[in-house]
C-alpha cells in the first residue's frame, strides 16, 4: 500500500520532495498523471550475494519504525518459528543488533541495528530462500535477531555476514546468540519483504 484515504492531488511529488505523512516511506516519487511510483529499495543479502528487497509491512510497530514501512497488526496471526517445514507461509531474515558500525558506511563491514540506529541507513539485512534459488521462498520473513558475543568481538571475529548457514553454524559455534545471551530462534514479529532482484 502506497497510501490511504488521500486524493491523488495530494500526493503527487513526480520530482520528489515527498510528503511522507501522506504516502509509504519507501516512496522517492510518485506521479500521479503518469500513474508511476519510484521506490527505494534495500539492501541485503542471500546466499553470499547482494539482493534488493522491498520492505513493505510489518507485525510490531518497532519494527515498523525501524524498517520504514507500514504496521500490518493481521501480520501476527503467521506461524513463526516454522520456516522450513511443509507449507511453512514464512521464510527467515536474520537480523544483526550489534554488527561492525564505526565509520557508517564508509566501512564495507557494516551491519545490523546499531549501525542502523547510528547513522540512519539500513541494516544489510541476510535473507534465506529466494525466487529462482529456494523452492520455500516466501516474501513473509520471520525476523531472527543475533548478537556477537563479547569474546567473538574480543577475538576481533565480528564482521559483516552475508549467508544463512554462516549464521547458523557460527550459532552452533557460540559466535552468536539471540539478543542479550538468550537462545538464538525467531524474535516473535515478521516483515513483508519481497524480494526484487538477485545481483552478481
Amino acid at each position: 500500500m502506497i497510501a490511504y484515504n488521500v486524493d491523488a492531488s495530494e500526493i503527487d511529488f513526480p520530482n520528489g520532495n515527498v510528503d511522507y505523512s501522506k504516502v509509504h516511506d519507501a516512496v522517492a516519487a510518485i506521479d500521479t498523471v503518469n500513474m508511476t511510483v519510484t521506490l527505494n529499495l534495500v539492501n541485503g543479502f542471500s546466499f553470499g550475494r547482494p539482493v534488493w528487497y522491498i520492505s513493505m509491512d510489518a507485525s510490531i510497530p518497532l519494527a515498523a519504525a525501524i524498517e520504514h514501512n507500514t504496521y500490518a497488526p493481521l501480520m501476527a496471526s503467521l506461524l513463526l518459528g516454522h520456516d522450513d517445514s511443509a507449507f511453512s507461509p514464512i521464510e527467515r531474515i536474520f537480523i544483526a543488533t550489534n554488527g561492525p558500525e564505526a565509520g557508517s558506511c564508509n566501512n564495507p563491514l557494516r551491519q545490523g541495528l546499531s549501525a542502523d540506529l547510528a547513522d540512519g541507513f539500513r541494516p544489510n539485512n541476510v535473507l534465506g530462500g529466494i525466487p529462482t534459488i529456494a523452492l520455500d521462498y516466501s516474501p513473509a520473513w520471520d525476523a531472527n535477531l543475533y548478537e556477537w558475543t563479547q569474546d567473538a568481538i574480543n577475538n576481533g571475529y565480528r564482521g559483516q555476514l552475508r549467508e544463512e548457514f554462516q549464521i547458523l553454524t557460527f550459532v552452533q559455534d557460540g559466535l552468536l546468540t539471540g539478543p542479550g545471551g538468550a537462545a538464538f530462534g525467531s524474535a516473535g514479529f515478521s516483515i513483508n519483504c519481497p524480494i526484487v532482484q538477485r545481483l552478481d
